[in-house]
């Protein structure tokens, strides 16, 4: 038992001193309950608006890394319905371009941090990080 409790202190030691990375859309209804839902748990966030501060080609590839790129398209996008990627889905380096033109087909929140990378925020108001 104490070990369990030494081991929940210790996680939420380092939750809390550590920053994450939170790339959003300001007035984006999705990203405000992430945000809230992170400041609840205590964790602490550095912004980005990828709106104002769109993500390049190069910071796209390595943010999506070894994940699956179609996980990263936003498939409310209206981009997204226009090129039919849901039946034809774009190669990885056609995504990373339109995504990096068209901000809207990123899928929102990206919270990054401690080596992880985290795409999107479920209805039940999770981020699983």
């Amino acid at each position: 038992m104490i070990k369990k409790t030494r081991a929940k202190r210790a996680r939420a030691k380092k939750k809390m001193g550590q920053f994450l990375q939170f790339l959003q859309k300001t007035t984006c209804e999705t990203c405000r309950k992430a945000r809230n839902a992170m400041k609840r748990r205590g964790y602490r966030l550095r912004f980005r608006d990828i709106w104002k501060e769109p993500l390049s080609a190069s910071e796209l590839e390595e943010l999506i890394g070894n994940h699956d790129h179609t996980e990263f398209l936003n498939t409310k996008s209206k981009v997204y319905r226009e090129e039919n990627m849901k039946e034809e889905p774009p190669s990885r380096r056609k995504a990373i371009n339109l995504m990096a033109k068209e901000p809207s087909l990123i899928r929102r929140p990206i919270i990054v941090g401690g080596g992880r990378v985290v795409v999107g925020f479920d209805e039940q108001g999770r981020v699983r990080f």
